[in-house]
């Protein structure tokens, strides 16, 4: 069998018994096993990226070279084998370091970036930037939802799955979820790519793209909602009311018999979940009900 295959399934532990007994006779498979020893007691940086095999391979074989088959080359080659996975990890740390902020159901947080930018981060999303670079390269990717308050200096961006944003110094908030992607400009000029279409947004201006159409239109609040413990929404399905309401809840919805494309206007507050749900149930005419297991039912209101 393959050496490359039969390793890259070692390292997965995904051998069959008859594939085991292929890699256990493999000549080098001493060595092979002591790099995976060596690299076990190796402990990278959490911010550190995970590398495939094929890019772990890749560097280990560059570090090769042809030998004899002589007794004390094994040891030698191991003592090696430490120095590589060292020198990969001090490379990855230093060169490829990304910061990553991840909020949990319920949780927001507040972000102080290199240059004193400020980024309050919204329930179960992500940010994530290269702190090492910041000064020369202010870019910072977003999923889920985030308020920016933009120090001036160098060109500042901001890209999601769906679209980008870019900006000077401003106040803004980029929010994608799934399909769903808006962005507000809260104070200064910001310019948002979104379907290869560029849009620029002045103060108190907003864009979304949902449900496959792109609608621009007017800030309601001066600030962010969300930021003040309510989310608030101009014309959303209900379906993505419901699922922010999950987030900040950690709650399952359950919908039946109810159109989820159904547009809402309004607002829920995140510290009372049947205050929240009354504010989104009462004025669609809906019924609720809060069951174990943090699950809630809709159904339309019985007459």
């Amino acid at each position: 069998m393959d050496k490359d295959y039969l390793t890259q399934k070692w390292l997965a532990r995904e051998l069959t018994p008859e594939e085991e007994k292929a890699f256990e006779a493999l000549e080098d498979v001493a060595f092979l096993k002591g790099i995976a020893d060596d690299a076990k007691n190796f402990r990278a940086s959490q911010f550190s990226k995970a590398k495939t095999y094929k890019e772990f391979k890749e560097t280990l074989d560059a570090h090769r070279r042809p030998v004899k088959k002589l007794n004390w080359v094994r040891p030698m080659m191991r003592i090696a084998s430490i120095f590589i996975v060292g020198l990969a990890g001090y490379y990855f740390f230093f060169y490829e370091n990304l910061t990553r902020v991840e909020t949990q159901f319920g949780q927001k947080t507040t972000v102080e970036l290199p240059d004193n930018s400020i980024v309050s981060v919204n329930a179960l999303s992500e940010i994530a930037y290269n702190e090492t670079k910041w000064n020369d390269d202010r870019t910072i990717t977003l999923e889920g939802e985030a308020f920016f308050d933009v120090a001036k200096g160098k060109q500042f961006v901001v890209s999601t799955p769906k679209g980008e944003v870019t900006v000077l110094g401003t106040e803004f908030n980029v929010k994608q979820r799934g399909s769903f992607f808006e962005v507000k400009c809260f104070e200064g000029t910001v310019r948002v790519t979104l379907e290869q279409r560029e849009t620029i947004l002045n103060q108190g201006d907003n864009i979304r793209w949902s449900m496959g159409e792109i609608e621009q239109g007017k800030n309601t609040y001066s600030i962010p909602q969300w930021t003040k413990n309510v989310s608030d929404f101009q014309r959303v399905a209900i379906s993505q009311v419901f699922s922010e309401l999950e987030r900040q809840y950690g709650v399952k919805v359950t919908l039946e018999k109810v159109d989820g494309q159904r547009l809402f206007t309004g607002g829920f507050v995140h510290d009372n979940l049947d205050n929240a749900l009354k504010s989104i149930t009462v004025p669609l005419n809906l019924d609720y009900v809060i069951l174990e297991n943090k699950k809630v039912r809709v159904k339309p209101r019985e007459k």
